[in-house]
């Protein structure tokens, strides 16, 4: 357990205090993103310079990047920058089949966030269907770069840490669907790599594209290139003999004995969290976790006066072997945080780090934070900010949940 100095604002000293004091913990030589910074600052920018004008049409085009419409916020939303009921206001006013479209993306992040609640680590094996590895997974393999499409899309993968949601698609399917290579596998490589590489998201995105969340899959071939990004196939260099011109065949998908969970919620409050802050004692720390580093964290804005304690999980952090891209982007963000807060940085246990702090934190929708908050004891819980609060009803498909829940903000 170790307490680190606090990094300076910017790229270079961002990537110098990852390698300098994190290094041991990624997959790669240290570098941050090549077009996403992290903090404040750039969350809000990203949101101002967003019009969803376009969306509905729009958000699946590849290439020319000019002719993208996604919105690209999903890193700063990932890290609760900007919150899912931030985003929902901003559209306000838009044209109505946009904005519908692009609410409907909200809610299936919203979705995301209450399935994996409330199931945790049993979405590692998926939760409808199985769906068998035939082939040792590799990631050459399953993505072959001699192949534009591929080349391309893992390359924005590895140097941005993001991707369009079609190009996410095309990835899973073609190393799941066409190439046999185990879900679970390529989700851990997404994951790595992914700014807003969440559990939930990732791993829910990964189930639906393979059919182990739905009941089928999502069969990825030359048609939707030359529909999405026609120039990749123009400068392929296997374009004459396209391994993908073809539809997949469909692979066996074996029915999986579901979960309880999936139609009802046995954990309760554990999996939304308190309705109203929960205090027990008074607070002297502020704990801000990945979940949540804007300066709208509830318990952050609560207590703007006390110090703010982020801690770098070494053992967690050891496992996942992430992309130092992700590391740099967390970084630079609690690099601004410091500029208007007295922050403490550390690497170790978090809860060894806050064995002797009465913490005030917002609750986070995810299994490791009630873990570690059930050996912390909170002095004060605030309400994570939901876009619709968490209900008992069916979360076994993304239509069957959204006829529970209520939008509430």
């Amino acid at each position: 357990m170790s307490l680190l100095p606090t990094p300076d604002i910017g790229r270079v000293a961002a990537e110098a205090f990852v390698a300098a004091h994190l290094g041991h913990l990624v997959c790669d030589d240290v570098a941050g993103s090549v077009e996403f910074r992290g903090g404040q600052r750039a969350a809000d920018a990203a949101l101002v310079a967003f019009d969803v004008s376009g969306y509905a049409r729009n958000r699946s085009e590849v290439l020319p990047v000019t002719r993208r419409g996604a919105s690209a916020l999903s890193p700063y939303i990932r890290h609760g920058l900007l919150t899912l009921p931030q985003v929902w206001q901003h559209v306000a006013g838009g044209p109505e089949r946009d904005v519908k479209k692009f609410r409907d993306e909200l809610l299936w992040q919203e979705f995301a966030r209450h399935w994996y609640s409330r199931l945790g680590a049993k979405t590692r094996r998926g939760v409808r269907n199985a769906l068998p590895a035939t082939t040792p997974s590799d990631v050459a393999a399953g993505w072959d770069r001699r192949m534009a499409c591929m080349n391309n899309t893992v390359g924005e993968l590895t140097t941005d840490g993001w991707l369009v949601n079609q190009t996410r698609m095309w990835l899973a399917s073609h190393w799941s669907v066409r190439n046999g290579m185990a879900w679970q596998d390529g989700e851990d490589y997404f994951f790595q790599h992914l700014l807003d590489g969440s559990r939930a998201a990732n791993r829910l995105g990964w189930q639906w594209a393979t059919g182990t969340g739905s009941s089928q899959h999502y069969g990825f071939s030359r048609y939707q290139v030359e529909k999405r990004a026609k120039v990749l196939c123009n400068m392929c260099e296997v374009e004459q003999w396209c391994p993908i011109s073809d539809w997949p065949a469909n692979p066996p998908l074996n029915p999986m004995t579901q979960p309880v969970e999936l139609s009802r919620d046995p954990h309760g409050i554990r999996t939304s969290g308190p309705k109203h802050v929960v205090e027990t004692r008074p607070a002297d720390t502020v704990w801000l976790t990945a979940e949540s580093l804007g300066r709208a964290d509830p318990a952050l804005r609560a207590h703007s006066e006390l110090p703010v304690v982020f801690v770098f999980d070494e053992a967690l952090l050891s496992g996942l072997q992430l992309s130092s891209k992700r590391l740099v982007y967390l970084t630079e963000t609690l690099a601004e945080l410091a500029e208007t807060h007295q922050l403490e940085l550390h690497l170790g246990d978090p809860v060894e780090v806050l064995a002797s702090r009465a913490v005030a934190v917002t609750f986070a929708p995810v299994p490791g934070f009630r873990r570690r908050a059930e050996a912390v004891v909170p002095a004060e819980t605030h309400p994570w900010p939901w876009l619709a609060r968490p209900s008992n009803g069916s979360i076994s498909s993304f239509s069957a949940w959204r006829k529970s829940v209520k939008v509430i903000r």
